[in-house]
């Protein structure tokens, strides 16, 4: 690192107060001059002012990413794979500092921030490594021709990320976009927004040429919409509720461009007598308690066996009443989400729901000052339930038994999304079979995770389309050009 370039860590480091938009290598106050306090939902108290842009911040953003793309597409692979490197590892050298920014803006234990650090770390790391990718391929036709086709990226990448896991969203799609030769404009959620800003500031430190990389804060029906717009925009990649989706695949449809959507999910687990009942049960609350059930791939469908229906549901109750407020459960991320689930619980009680763990606001979390809400199962419910159709998008359980394998896949695909899943048996032969039959972009057999950077990651449909994560995210970063070289008989 340069004197200059640790400075402007230092700078940053001891500087609260505003932040501001990441433009061609400097930070840049939003020409609106407008701002947002953001709110520490662990504490209730103020964090950081967050910059409101408006379109002539996207303007300048993506102008300076268009400006940039020309000589980093042409960057050698192999330089590009090193700065790749360099970042995972400042990440790595600095992860409490980063896990203070992410607490700071979500509220989560440090060790949850802690662990999507490493893994934001992981996805620079992994993908440096396959710069050389994707590769074209040579195409017999005639023999006076030589044909071949070769992968290119885009050009400039609009990346829009949610708030719940802020860091990991960011680094999962601006690591293969970087790999594949694309520069990028993103927009953070407006109340998770700092990690973001310091993951450029640190592609800087690491060597990334300005204008690569340009981060552009606000709302998202401002700042988000005008990206997504934008003619030098060639693709998006978006992350978040399915109503914005729409929104934004109008917008893309009508523009021509490419896509990628990762939306909503309610995901089954699906546990069968043989299975062992204590493996599944702590890896079923770890699917819907995981960043307190805000993850798009939470297990919020719980569908057992009948015949242990009851001992299942009562070993997983145990687990999860065991989890603290503050230790192991992380707040409700917004206000509005913390709204949102204690309105379900509301439905609940309405629609006649018996709650074997939670169902309301304890003392515990109204004391706590912040916008905690505890671990929830619901019992017995009917797949029609507005609890099991809607996504929550918090620590809550919906449990329901089911007859036999075939009644298992009816119920896992009675829903109008298709993110992930997961079976839990003994018997491979059955495992084999209902892998095959749900209708969902990844099932996890006998675990539940995620996590792993190398596994392509999507959904299928209200879950959106096109995916993340693995070598298959390249393909989605980049198109298909095919040559045709015609150079003549031999005389």
């Amino acid at each position: 690192m340069t004197d200059t370039q640790k400075k402007q860590a230092a700078e940053f480091a001891d500087s609260p107060g505003k932040l501001d938009n990441w433009i061609a290598g400097r930070t840049t106050p939003p020409t609106t001059g407008d701002y947002s306090t953001g709110i520490s939902p662990a504490t209730g108290e103020a964090t950081v002012d967050v910059a409101n842009s408006g379109e002539e911040d996207v303007e300048r953003a993506v102008a300076a990413a268009h400006a940039a793309a020309r000589n980093w597409k042409r960057f050698p692979s192999a330089e590009r794979g090193r700065i790749l490197t360099r970042i995972a590892h400042i990440m790595r050298d600095e992860a409490n500092r980063l896990a203070d920014l992410e607490i700071s803006d979500t509220g989560k234990p440090r060790a949850t921030a802690l662990g999507e650090i490493e893994n934001s770390a992981a996805y620079f790391e992994f993908y440096a490594g396959l710069v050389n990718l994707p590769a074209g391929d040579v195409i017999d036709v005639e023999p006076d021709q030589h044909n071949f086709t070769r992968r290119e990226p885009y050009g400039v990448i609009g990346v829009i990320t949610p708030w719940n896991v802020p860091l990991n969203q960011a680094a999962r799609a601006v690591a293969p976009a970087l790999t594949s030769g694309n520069t990028v404009v993103i927009k953070p959620a407006e109340v998770s927004s700092q990690t973001t800003v310091e993951l450029a500031r640190i592609a800087q430190r690491a060597g990334l040429p300005d204008g690569v990389l340009n981060v552009v804060l606000g709302r998202g029906s401002v700042a988000g919409e005008a990206l997504v717009k934008h003619d030098l925009v060639r693709k998006v990649a978006f992350t978040g509720s399915v109503q914005t989706g729409r929104r934004i695949g109008q917008i893309a449809a009508e523009r021509i461009i490419p896509l990628t959507l990762e939306l909503g999910g309610k995901s089954a687990i699906v546990v069968f007598a043989d299975a062992d009942l204590e493996v599944a049960a702590r890896e079923a609350v770890r699917a819907f308690t995981g960043n307190s059930g805000q993850v798009c791939s939470a297990g919020s469908r719980l569908l057992v066996e009948r015949s242990v229906h009851e001992e299942f549901v009562a070993r997983v109750t145990a687990i999860a009443a065991e989890l603290k407020a503050g230790v192991d459960l992380g707040p409700m991320i917004t206000g509005a989400q913390y709204q949102q689930v204690q309105d379900y619980f509301r439905v609940a009680r309405e629609e006649g729901a018996e709650a074997a763990l939670g169902g309301e606001l304890g003392a515990e979390e109204r004391e706590s000052g912040g916008y905690f809400v505890p671990a929830t199962i619901y019992r017995g419910v009917d797949n029609e339930a507005r609890i099991a159709r809607e996504e929550i998008f918090g620590p809550v359980l919906v449990a329901m038994p089911f007859d036999d394998e075939r009644d298992a896949i009816r119920i896992a695909n009675d829903s109008e999304f298709g993110l992930v899943a997961g079976v839990f048996t003994a018997d491979i032969g059955r495992a084999f079979r209902v892998a095959d039959e749900i209708e969902a972009g990844q099932v996890f057999v006998n675990s539940w995770s995620t996590g792993a950077v190398q596994t392509p990651f999507g959904g299928h449909k209200n879950s959106g389309y096109g995916r993340e994560k693995g070598i298959e995210a390249l393909m989605h970063y980049t198109h298909l050009k095919t040559v045709v070289f015609s150079y003549g008989a031999a005389t």
